[in-house]
């Protein structure tokens, strides 16, 4: 990978790494980081040090992570499956917190995303202003709901779905209650992607051990098996990806005056989207790095 955004570390970790490879490519991509998550007290991933409540917390969390230099402000909207106690159906933040945050984010200049698997959580933040929704699979206790209602909704305010597919081969099968919705979310991002919804590809690499950092180039062939064409998933997880992460303008395609990062892989992607599991070369800021 030539770029890579973290959304979830502890202590700013992620910030320091990427003043490191801004120093020498080859040390490694460039990174766009959010430093530790929000989340309330005891909340998703409230390990990782993001923990702050009331309008007031939130807002002082999010000039935190402005004063630090962030590139965006990542937010658990909802609960998640990771962590004990925390529900992955139910809103974690109030209305008036979540608009604050996006509020506070967007008037340092930062773009906010959403943690949420679930609709509520999906709803919420559509709602109040969130400019890309991670997971985005409109989950419910029971099965799925790809709301068309929310659905308008993102394409009106222009949200970007940011879609975490893709694993390692090997590993073990999908749980139960995951194994039987995936015929529904199949069907539920055809929907997402007729109503003309923007979808980058993202990963939660590192979240398991079959989510291992080095898998995202299944997730390109997991949408290209979800129906995809080649070139819809290839795009995902390039130029709109790009334009995600805030650097559509220098990265994601190759064009003049762009930063010539560059993966090669062994065959054409078009024809066989496959191959992108086959990298033979990358290069970063025109420099052969692998």
């Amino acid at each position: 990978m030539t770029t890579v955004r973290d959304l979830g570390d502890r202590g700013y970790l992620t910030l320091r790494l990427r003043a490191e490879t801004a120093q020498d490519p080859a040390a490694g991509p460039h990174v766009i980081a959010s430093g530790p998550p929000l989340t309330t007290s005891r909340g998703h991933c409230w390990f990782l040090g993001g923990q702050a409540e009331g309008v007031a917390g939130v807002r002082a969390a999010v000039r935190e992570r402005a004063e630090r230099g962030a590139n965006v402000v990542k937010v658990m909207v909802t609960g998640g499956d990771l962590t004990p106690g925390s529900d992955p159906y139910s809103v974690q933040y109030d209305r008036d917190e979540l608009r604050a945050i996006v509020d506070e984010a967007h008037r340092h200049g930062l773009p906010v995303t959403a943690h949420a698997h679930a609709v509520t959580g999906i709803r919420e933040a559509v709602t109040t202003g969130f400019d890309t929704i991670e997971h985005c699979f409109f989950l419910t206790e029971s099965g799925v709901d790809f709301d068309r209602r929310v659905i308008e909704e993102m394409v009106r305010r222009g949200v970007t779905a940011s879609l975490t597919l893709g694993a390692l081969p090997g590993g073990p099968p999908p749980p139960p209650h995951i194994a039987r919705r995936i015929p529904a979310l199949i069907a539920g991002l055809a929907t997402l992607r007729e109503a003309g919804v923007t979808m980058a590809l993202g990963s939660d690499s590192g979240i398991f051990p079959i989510k291992a950092h080095g898998s995202y180039p299944y997730g390109i062939t997991a949408m290209a098996d979800f129906g995809f064409t080649p070139a819809q998933a290839l795009r995902a997880a390039t130029s709109t990806a790009a334009v995600v992460c805030g650097v559509g303008g220098r990265k994601g395609r190759i064009a003049a005056g762009y930063d010539a990062d560059l993966i090669a892989v062994g065959g054409d992607p078009l024809a066989d989207v496959g191959v992108v599991r086959e990298v033979v070369a990358v290069v970063r800021g025109g420099r052969r790095v692998v």
